[in-house]
């Protein structure tokens, strides 16, 4: 493809998303849910308008590590310390409820498969696929309601941090059961590292961030340095621990989220999230969507899979949440933000198709899941805050 084509899809998706986005709110649901409309509308399954590329795909991953970094910045420590063991439970919940779900809507489908078994391994693997949580989606909608730094919204943040780690050492120990050559023990050690190495170096980072701001306040190099420091973090975390590199851009945003011009630093960052790389990053789960060879059996396998992912999300953290003295519409609130799914899934679908424990056709089930997740959450999410202002002018 010639370099020029990529301004050409650049600037389709940027009027289309923004266009959609603007559609979106006046019909009262999250920016968010307009601009993934748009990027399926214009993309293979409808329009053809632009095609998914490596390119935009790595602009996509970069929207997301910046969405990350600035939920970060937003995050109140003191809260997340404070609703740190509860997250840790609720994730546990929503990784072991979705993984059961998963292995027997597979079993129900194509018969229960003796312990050890080939097919028994691709069940499992289709459990793995649900447990993955994307929770930049349900960030951008708590951010446009202003609901991010709330206890609700950190122990969403909390939770779904701790969830893709879970998923991860699950996913590296099925793959360890099927294939000797790896190790998961090696996995738990990797991320034990990767936290404690946060923890030192982030200690570090975080006092010599607040010398410069105290000696540099509200000045440019503050906010580079810091996109540095976020990038560096979500690199380190992919490369030498095996982590997902937007709990790397988390963890970078934590760091610098007590330093005094955090809030410069999140509106500055801001800008280039909000005028391109947030609109590519959500415009591609569409992009990424075909409807092509799609047959009834397949079609209905995945309906069931959309199903059963989303419910049992909500019933492990809802449940769980409850279990925690969260009160109901709040817990109900956990379940249905711990509900989305996106790049983490898709990586790990990605990673079953490379091992032999999914077959390609089933990737239609796991862009059905990331669409309507990343569609119905952010509106489930306004509707369950709408009630609240309700109650309380009641």
């Amino acid at each position: 493809m010639e370099t020029y084509y990529i301004f050409k899809d650049l600037a389709i998706i940027i009027i289309f998303a923004k266009l959609f986005g603007i559609l979106a709110r006046k019909c009262k649901a999250p920016q968010v849910v307009g601009e993934i409309i748009a990027g399926l509308l214009i993309g293979p399954s409808v329009l053809g308008l632009v095609q998914q590329s490596d390119f935009l795909a790595r602009m996509a991953e970069i929207g997301v590590v910046l969405l990350m970094f600035s939920a970060g910045l937003e995050t109140n420590l003191k809260e997340l310390m404070k609703t740190g063991p509860v997250a840790l439970l609720i994730a546990c919940s929503g990784v072991f409820v979705p993984l059961i779900g998963g292995a027997l809507l597979y079993m129900g489908f194509y018969g229960v498969a003796p312990w050890g078994s080939e097919e028994f391994y691709k069940a499992v693997f289709i459990g793995v696929i649900m447990t993955a949580t994307s929770v930049s989606i349900t960030v951008q909608s708590l951010k446009e309601m202003g609901k991010l730094q709330g206890k609700v919204g950190t122990t969403i943040l909390s939770a779904a941090i701790i969830d893709d780690v879970i998923g991860i050492i699950v996913l590296t120990f099925v793959i360890g059961f099927k294939n000797p050559e790896s190790n998961p023990g090696s996995v738990v050690l990797s991320t034990v590292l990767f936290f404690i190495m946060a923890l030192v170096v982030g200690f570090i980072v975080y006092k010599v961030f607040k010398k410069l701001d105290e000696r540099y306040p509200h000045t440019q190099r503050i906010p580079i340095l810091g996109l540095a420091l976020c990038f560096f973090f979500a690199y380190a975390a992919e490369k030498y621990f095996g982590i997902a590199d937007i709990t790397g851009a988390y963890v970078a945003g934590i760091v610098l989220c007590s330093i005094q011009d955090s809030s410069y630093i999140d509106r500055k960052m801001e800008v280039s999230s909000y005028i391109i790389f947030g609109p590519v990053f959500f415009a591609s789960i569409g992009l990424k969507t075909s409807i092509d060879n799609v047959s009834p059996g397949l079609l209905l396998f995945s309906l069931g899979f959309v199903i059963v992912a989303l419910i049992t999300k909500i019933i492990g953290c809802g449940v769980m949440a409850k279990l925690c003295r969260f009160g109901f519409q709040d817990s109900l609130k956990i379940g249905v933000g711990m509900m989305t799914r996106g790049e983490v899934a898709l990586i790990v679908a990605q990673k079953g198709l490379s091992v032999g424990l999914l077959t390609p056709e089933y990737f239609t089930a796991v862009i059905l899941l990331i669409i309507v997740s990343s569609i119905s959450t952010p509106i489930v999410l306004k509707l369950l805050y709408a009630k609240d202002k309700e109650g309380a002018v009641a």
